[in-house]
């Protein structure tokens, strides 16, 4: 039996914003993708096909924000709602940057 006292988690807004940079480069590096995590703009095209919408890349984004909303609003506390969330939004700002200039 160890004796090491365990640190409690960092629970941060710094903490999480940096976990939601990290899981954006790991992304990057899992994708084999220079610019990290950039498959809305495919999944919205294809969804709209399907269903005959038009949403666009940052709505997609933003709807992912949402899931990670709802999935956080019940059930045990699961920090990666919450870094998800910050990427999804940062990716969502990216895409109103680019498409709505």
């Amino acid at each position: 039996m160890s004796s090491e006292t365990v640190s409690p988690p960092d629970n941060s807004a710094h903490s999480f914003l940096k976990k939601a940079a990290q899981h954006m480069r790991d992304r990057a590096e899992q994708r084999d993708s220079e610019n990290g995590e950039r498959s809305m703009a495919k999944t919205v095209a294809a969804f709209n096909a399907l269903y005959g919408f038009d949403l666009t890349e940052e709505q997609g984004w933003q709807f992912m924000v949402l899931l990670k909303q709802s999935r956080a609003s019940c059930g045990v506390f699961v920090p990666d709602d919450y870094e998800d969330g910050a990427a999804y939004f940062a990716l969502a700002g990216e895409a109103a940057a680019k498409n709505r200039r």
